[in-house]
């Protein structure tokens, strides 16, 4: 009898544990990653938007769809490709310079709406503890990405970054409430019109997620941007919707840099073969050098509105 208890003890432990593994890799957040590990020969296909809407004038919108495959190597190592579409649909009063006015710049009305594809990403993560089996977390993530479209505007560039990210996660009550943060830096190098820019990012991230019934959890999460601009090589290369004191043509010998932070809920839905994620984030704060007021409305919007989908096998 106790050897049969002890069976079915093992069978119960290994169902569960098995569980989680096939939970891996859910997204319970917009932006905060968990630490866990795709298990060894699985696979997720992820389809992602965040729309980031809203400036300080006219009307902006921009949606960021990102289908995206992942694949477990290992126990411990996933391997990752998406693909970068972006749609503008923006209508704005812009600054730009014009050397013929007495001012130097001149006031024009932009319109854009296009749908494109822009890019694509190659990453890698490497889970090193378990929430489950250690006293936390944590994860490592390294990934490449090429964009031929700027984000900001939907124009042409050539632009190349080199991401790095550390995970880290504890989860509390028999995993019904989980803890996250996350840091991933970004090394990028654009090259548009002939001229070029270096840039360095910095986005840091905190999220818990409370599990309301079995398939049901809530939960609120914090991000902060930020960026710092070295000078480009040339004098005329303006980034997007930049006006000209904030735009990369003025960025001076020292570089400059801005910020913003965005706060709000999150809610997820998991079956066993597919999830979904939905949340939406205000930004709170913003600045930067040249910035006149509180807010930053450069490379920022005031709302991110996401939503994530996945399917297991």
């Amino acid at each position: 009898m106790n050897s049969h208890k002890k069976i079915i003890s093992i069978l119960l432990s290994s169902l569960a544990v098995t569980t989680l593994s096939t939970k891996a890799e859910e997204s319970l957040w917009l932006y905060t990653r968990g630490t866990d590990a795709r298990p060894k020969a699985s696979w997720e296909f992820k389809l992602s938007n965040i729309s980031r809407i809203g400036k300080d004038s006219g009307h902006y919108r921009f949606d960021d769809f990102r289908p995206e495959i992942e694949y477990g190597l290992t126990d411990r190592i996933n391997l990752g490709a998406k693909v970068m579409l972006f749609n503008h649909r923006f209508s704005v009063t812009d600054t730009v310079i014009d050397q013929s006015s007495p001012t130097g710049t001149k006031t024009v009305r932009r319109k854009f709406d296009r749908f494109q594809p822009s890019g694509f990403e190659l990453g890698s993560k490497l889970n090193i503890l378990s929430p489950y089996k250690d006293l936390f977390g944590l994860s490592a993530a390294a990934a490449y990405e090429h964009r031929s479209v700027s984000r900001l505007d939907g124009t042409e560039i050539n632009q190349d970054t080199l991401y790095l990210s550390a995970m880290a996660q504890k989860n509390f009550f028999d995993d019904t409430l989980v803890v996250a943060m996350n840091a991933k830096a970004g090394f990028t190098r654009v090259r548009a019109g002939g001229d070029e820019q270096k840039e360095i990012t910095l986005d840091l991230s905190a999220a818990v997620s409370y599990r309301l019934a079995p398939k049901w959890t809530i939960g609120v999460e914090a991000l902060r941007q930020s960026d710092s601009l070295n000078s480009s090589i040339n004098a005329n290369f303006n980034d997007g919707l930049q006006s000209p004191t904030s735009s990369l043509s003025h960025t001076s010998p020292d570089g400059k840099s801005q910020h913003a932070t965005y706060v709000g809920p999150t809610i997820h839905y998991a079956e066993q073969a597919w999830w979904f994620t939905l949340g939406i984030l205000y930004q709170i704060d913003s600045g930067g050098d040249n910035v006149p007021t509180n807010r930053n409305w450069d490379k920022h919007e005031k709302w991110h509105l996401g939503a994530t989908i996945g399917f297991e096998f």
